[in-house]
């Protein structure tokens, strides 16, 4: 029989990927419902997983092999047309279970809305949780396109829920947005100043509390570096001020648990799938041990 390469985050070896055994989970979910640019981030999900299975599996920064820990690759949840608050509704609850499980528990998108689900989850369990929300956009109508749990809403809900919520890389948001702002004095910590200071590294990790879920949407980075997102912004991070942020929130806060959302593949060019995949894989190496 001819050797075949596993289907799974990283390719991995049964050893290293059966649910039983590994310490992480990765939970595709290919949703992009209210998406109101460019869709198609329903396909993100297996283009990070197809791009992961290329990774090197050492890396070269953390100087060790992150896959050892075990991660087992869950099947894509089957995305709810009735609308978001239903689908949500599905992600907490599974979410939940991996997490009762003792399972950390990586969510790949699939559109950013469904954030919500898996923070009320962490909720549950994490009652001093932060939550750090890395994102080009504000995220924090009220209302858009119809409905209260759009992709271009998250954020507010999830401030609803209760949780301390930090946003990070803003460099798009309506005249709404800015007052909700300035009204529920939500820190905010906009691209163009963190580009041009560098004080606001420590005074973002000290607002955080001890236990922090991270929410990467992919157009935080410069559209120059990843292209294939629904809503490009000009401005972003590069590709090492993002992992050196995360990297020093790991060293001063637990990660419990994190997300990376809105990739849309983009045809003819895999180098925005390979980002993603290595992006998730390196806060992974970072989240478990800093």
């Amino acid at each position: 029989m001819a050797c075949q390469l596993p289907y799974n985050f990283g390719a991995l070896p049964k050893q290293f990927s059966s649910y039983e055994t590994s310490r992480v989970v990765i939970l595709p979910v290919p949703y992009d419902q209210t998406t109101s640019y460019l869709a198609g981030t329903r396909d993100g999900p297996r283009a990070i997983i197809t791009a992961s299975r290329n990774l090197e599996l050492f890396d070269e920064e953390l100087e060790r092999e992150t896959y050892q820990a075990g991660i087992a690759t869950l099947d894509e949840l089957i995305p709810i047309i009735s609308g978001p608050p239903a689908m949500i509704k599905v992600v907490e609850e599974e979410v939940d279970g991996h997490l009762k499980a003792g399972k950390f528990l990586v969510m790949i998108g699939g559109e950013h809305s469904i954030t919500l689900g898996a923070v009320r989850a962490f909720k549950k369990r994490y009652d001093d949780l932060s939550v750090l929300f890395l994102d080009a956009h504000a995220d924090l109508r009220d209302n858009y396109q119809g409905t209260p749990y759009s992709h271009a809403c998250v954020g507010r809900r999830i401030r609803e829920e209760g949780v301390f919520l930090i946003q990070a890389g803003l460099r798009s948001l309506s005249k709404e947005e800015a007052d909700y702002i300035s009204r529920s004095g939500i820190e905010t910590y906009r691209a163009r100043m963190m580009m041009e200071r560098s004080s606001w590294v420590n005074q973002l990790i000290d607002a955080l509390s001890g236990r922090v879920y991270l929410s990467i949407d992919l157009d935080i980075l410069d559209p120059s570096v990843m292209p294939a997102v629904g809503t490009p912004e000009p401005g972003g991070l590069s590709w090492y001020q993002l992992i050196d942020l995360v990297r020093d929130v790991a060293c001063r806060r637990e990660i419990v648990g994190l997300d990376v959302m809105e990739l849309c593949p983009q045809p003819g060019d895999i180098s925005p799938d390979f980002l993603a995949a290595k992006l998730v894989y390196r806060v992974l190496g970072y989240s478990l041990c800093p």
